[in-house]
């Protein structure tokens, strides 16, 4: 690691956050890259969030991550923010100022179209409609990264049916609610199945999701990292299915505030994942 007086400085914030990968990720792309910099933990609860946000500038700090449960909040705080993290409703990446603002931005939608292409680069938007499984922050990123990139239809389904049902209402555009038992027959069609909950993620439920409707040619994404290959995916493999894991998601959104931060867009490789993977 290269740190000298001059170093840049960035950092996650969250409540708790000794589980965030995302300080071994930027440390790698710092290495990797040779820059002067540091990125770090920053445990905050809640009711300290709002100041300590207006002294990370003083400190030298040039931005920082934000993750559960300070995203709402930091939308909130920001004195500027972009239209993806309006329309998504959170704030992921903080870009602190010279002149002490605040910029309050979300790469989630980014991230997640960036590593649909990397890992399934057949995929198009017009393959089929997209279904997404859940309706909480991450599906508003999913369905405003699908709608943007063109997709002509996203069938939303999730086990509260008036949650989806707000998502679709808030966000507008080709966002059809599906009930929760129609689930299996809204694959019928799809070019895309995303599962953006937390059902199969490691000590959550499993997402019980028969995919006989599913065409074989439909990319299937589980934005859960933990585990890697959840039950989905190893159905959707079974299948013949392509299939994309839930690492990228940490690593795409990942890349906008690095450059932001340190000056530089980094790359996803496949060293890097590996890297990811043993931590």
């Amino acid at each position: 690691m290269i740190l000298s007086g001059k170093a840049r400085l960035a950092g996650v914030i969250g409540w708790p956050v000794g589980h965030s990968r995302s300080p071994a990720l930027h440390g790698y792309w710092l290495q990797h890259y040779g820059i002067d910099g540091a990125y770090v933990p920053l445990p905050v609860p809640p009711d300290r969030f709002a100041d300590v946000l207006r002294v990370l500038p003083a400190m030298g700090f040039r931005g920082a991550n934000v993750t559960v449960p300070h995203k709402e909040t930091a939308l909130a705080l920001a004195d500027e923010v972009d239209p993806a993290a309006r329309r998504i409703g959170a704030v992921n990446t903080l870009v602190l100022r010279p002149d002490g603002s605040i910029l309050g931005r979300n790469t989630d939608a980014f991230g997640f179209i960036a590593n649909l292409r990397q890992c399934s680069p057949d995929w198009r938007p017009d393959t089929g409609p997209a279904v997404v499984v859940g309706a909480g922050g991450a599906a508003r990123a999913v369905v405003v990264a699908l709608l943007d990139a063109g997709v002509a239809e996203v069938r939303l389904v999730n086990r509260t049916l008036a949650r989806a049902e707000a998502v679709a209402a808030d966000l507008g555009g080709p966002v059809s609610v599906m009930a929760w038992e129609d689930r299996a027959a809204a694959l019928s069609g799809a070019g895309v199945l995303v599962n953006s909950s937390t059902l199969g993620m490691t000590g959550q439920p499993p997402l019980i999701l028969p995919l006989d409707a599913l065409p074989v040619t439909a990319t299937v994404c589980d934005i859960v990292y933990a585990p890697l290959e959840t039950p989905l995916l190893a159905a959707a493999a079974r299948r013949g299915n392509p299939g994309v894991d839930g690492l990228g998601m940490l690593l795409h959104p990942a890349r906008p505030g690095f450059e932001a931060w340190f000056g530089l867009l980094p790359d996803v490789t496949p060293e890097l994942r590996r890297f990811l993977e043993d931590r």
